[in-house]
């Protein structure tokens, strides 16, 4: 907001008394620092505060008339002032908050400032629902009425609406394309209790004790197991649930899938943040066993001087017992892992009749 305002604008206007603006309220002084912004042109988004305040700084302007020099410059001085001392800033609202202290905060707390802060009604509740991932946004889509989807749509941005549509059934798309036409006169209170209702559908929905689902958990716990173990494992699931066990079968990524996962050209990453002495016992294990193609082809696929290294290394070391190698082999995966969360290199999706 102080864009368009500087000392050059103080210094072209009276200097104060010292009393000047003192008997002006916070919201006065407010009013007239947004009305000289607007006559110097600066840009301002009022459009970003609460409703509440919208309203309340509209209503001060509205039942002021004139303001003489030696005050606006008072106002005008006191607020750079303010602004060249400030040495921390907050987020503004509730949602902002709580995105800062992500991991930081339960899930549960979350959950209950969002709902004070909904109950309240000085929040907009689109400022939480728009920045929604399309897999939460897409079940609001498919069970609201048309009527509402459309609405949910127009407040997107609109390459993020676009993505939705085509997410969505070709009938049920035409139909909410439709609809959105029809949202022209629509009012601003009834798209704000439109979406104060989907936030408190959300709100209703039981927090999850777990950030990731049954099949993510198993499937990270079977990745850090033995093979023997894993294998056994599997067959069990199999014979009690068949569609999860090979759900899970999808969601593991373990030293065998390397060549079917990784794409070649990142190979050298995983070698930069592995040590070598992992790496010569993870290949030096696989090589001796049912392992070595996969072995083999990150060999081929890393630099072919320290992959000469690695083989002289390997001879040199001799038989490595079986269980090293698979702590090792287990290391490298945890390697993948980070650099994919870091997104330093992307997993390729399993086909579906894998595993």
């Amino acid at each position: 907001m102080a864009q368009g305002l500087n000392r050059a604008t103080v210094t072209r206007l009276t200097p104060p008394p010292p009393s000047a603006g003192e008997a002006l309220s916070s919201r006065e002084k407010a009013a007239i620092i947004v009305r000289l912004l607007l006559a110097e042109g600066a840009p301002i988004k009022l459009s970003a505060l609460p409703d509440h305040m919208q309203a309340a700084l509209t209503e001060q302007m509205a039942s002021m008339r004139l303001v003489d020099r030696s005050t606006l410059a008072a106002v005008v001085g006191e607020f750079l002032h303010k602004l060249e001392s400030v040495g921390l800033a907050f987020p503004g609202g509730i949602e902002n908050a709580i995105a800062l202290l992500d991991g930081h905060i339960s899930s549960s707390a979350a959950s209950r400032l969002r709902r004070l802060a909904g109950n309240s009604g000085r929040i907009d509740p689109w400022e939480r629902l728009i920045p929604l991932s399309p897999e939460k946004l897409l079940p609001i889509l498919n069970g609201e009425s048309v009527e509402v989807a459309a609405v949910v749509l127009s407040k997107l941005p609109v390459s993020r609406a676009a993505d939705l549509l085509t997410r969505l059934p070709g009938e049920r798309a035409r139909r909410v394309t439709h609809a959105v036409s029809l949202t022209g006169n629509i009012d601003p209170e009834t798209v704000r209790r439109i979406g104060a209702a989907l936030v408190s559908q959300l709100d209703a929905q039981p927090p999850r004790a777990f950030d990731h689902g049954p099949v993510e958990r198993v499937g990270a716990i079977l990745n850090v197991t033995t093979a023997a173990l894993r294998d056994d494992l599997l067959e069990d699931l199999s014979t009690q649930d068949a569609d999860f066990a090979d759900k899970v079968r999808r969601a593991i990524f373990t030293f065998a899938h390397i060549p079917s996962r990784i794409l070649a050209r990142d190979v050298p990453k995983i070698t930069r943040v592995v040590e070598q002495p992992v790496l010569i016992t993870a290949l030096g294990g696989a090589l001796s066993g049912t392992l070595a193609p996969v072995a083999n082809w990150l060999l081929e696929n890393m630099s072919p001087r320290l992959a000469q290294g690695l083989r002289e290394e390997i001879e040199a070391r001799g038989r490595i017992r079986e269980k090293e190698a698979e702590l090792a082999q287990s290391e490298l995966i945890e390697a993948i892992r980070r650099l994919d969360a870091a997104g330093e290199l992307q997993l390729v999706e399993p086909e579906e009749e894998d595993g």
